[in-house]
């Protein structure tokens, strides 16, 4: 996605004082100006719990609710469950017998190898290496996928599909691609370590046998056609639940029955994930920065690196076997501002610049400042004393281990 990393301070109506929120957003309008923004499935639902709405890559979503600051809201999450709107990511349906040989010559995954069922992270791929975008994968069948990207790349993804596959077609190849409108389906993410119980409650299928980045169609709550995915962005348990739009409200309801979920905001996503390491397109990834660089090279499968033919493998393999200039890590500060987008980093013995920031906010679960940014190879290592310069003024940081706070996720062992 596309994003201004800053802190936002919203005039708030919930309290006495201005809510500080860290977090990495794009907004397109800044303001209550909505009327060029498309409301999701829920946004009535936002209304009625009081979400503050902004203007999010062309789209009506919640920053955060009434009942819980943004720390509170994060820390419940880490602790229980949170449902998250994210009915503004675009959702595609490929189909053909000619699917999966589409898909792999746009992304280095290896789709032919995955069961039927079975999701993954992948990257779209320009000829130099570089990351169109990120997206997750799920092969219902050999002649059928289902694909997740980010609202704030639709139109170039859009493009990037539909340009590939006609060419594909004009070769006599048999693969179709549709993308579901917002109006036509929502997507919810339900996360945290309580999130499976509670969803379990709607569903008549046993998630004990949907593992992590796995996907199955079921009914929830009495609505047939949802598709459930186990995967989500905060690094905790939990599934994300394609849904008949007309339906969105009354899945998302059954969910708010319980008094161990609340809804959550753009504000709480975004410091969730960066705990976790998890990138955002825009800041931590874009068409600059190769799956190597942005420390993603597990993401290029081993048959893949063996067949070397997806876009951009001479530069990629290359870079496998010789490293690269600049490397993603993960940057603590234990005091003082954040680090935020673009901030500068520096060599702490010669004051030589190294990096910048990419992305960064307060850690509410770990206390002082987490970030992410690029540095020279020879300063990757955790542990390893740089400066940040934060509003011309320098200040001690230190490379550390991603993700900063443990996965969750559900793995069958």
């Amino acid at each position: 996605m596309v994003f201004l990393n800053r802190i936002c301070v919203f005039p708030c109506k919930y309290s006495k004082a201005k809510i500080f929120a860290p977090i990495s957003l794009q907004f397109r309008k800044f303001s209550d100006e909505h009327h060029t923004a498309i409301k999701t499935p829920l946004y009535d639902l936002h209304t009625k719990y009081s979400g503050k709405l902004v203007n999010f890559v062309g789209f009506l979503l919640p920053v955060q609710y009434a009942d819980l600051s943004v720390t509170a809201s994060h820390l419940f999450t880490r602790k229980s469950a949170s449902i998250f709107d994210v009915s503004h990511m675009l959702q595609t349906n490929v189909r053909g017998k000619d699917c999966v040989t589409w898909f792999e010559s746009l992304c280095p995954v290896d789709l032919r190898g995955m069961a039927n069922g079975s999701s993954s992270l992948t990257v779209f791929l320009t000829d130099q290496g570089g990351i169109i975008d990120d997206l997750i994968v799920t092969k219902v069948n050999d002649e059928t996928l289902y694909i997740v990207s980010n609202a704030g790349r639709l139109d170039v993804d859009k493009a990037h599909m539909i340009d590939t596959s006609d060419k594909l077609r004009q070769q006599g190849k048999d693969v179709t691609v549709e993308f579901w409108d917002v109006s036509e389906r929502a997507l919810i993410a339900i996360q945290g370590p309580k999130a499976a119980s509670l969803f379990q409650s709607l569903t008549d299928f046993p998630l004990t046998d949907l593992t992590f980045m796995s996907s199955r169609v079921c009914a929830v709550a009495g609505v047939e056609g949802c598709r459930v995915t186990r995967c989500g962005y905060t690094g905790e348990d939990g599934v994300e639940v394609s849904i008949p739009a007309e339906q969105a409200n009354h899945v998302t309801e059954a969910l708010l029955e319980s008094t161990e979920i609340k809804l959550a905001g753009l504000a709480v996503r975004d410091s969730l994930r960066l705990e976790a390491g998890l990138c955002l397109y825009g800041n931590d990834i874009d068409e600059t920065v190769t799956p190597v660089e942005a420390n993603l090279t597990w993401l290029i499968s081993k048959r893949r690196r063996g067949e070397a033919n997806f876009p951009g493998a001479d530069i990629i393999l290359r870079q496998i076997k010789e490293g690269v200039g600049k490397r993603r890590v993960g940057i603590r500060m234990e005091s003082g501002a954040p680090a935020r987008k673009d901030a500068i980093l520096k060599n702490a013995n010669t004051l030589e610049v190294v990096g910048k920031i990419t992305s960064g906010c307060p850690s509410p679960s770990l206390g002082g400042n987490v970030a992410m940014g690029y540095v020279a190879e020879s300063l990757k290592k955790s542990g390893t004393p740089l400066l940040v310069n934060i509003r011309g003024q320098d200040h001690p940081c230190i490379v550390s281990k991603l993700p900063f706070v443990a996965s969750n996720y559900y793995i069958k062992k």
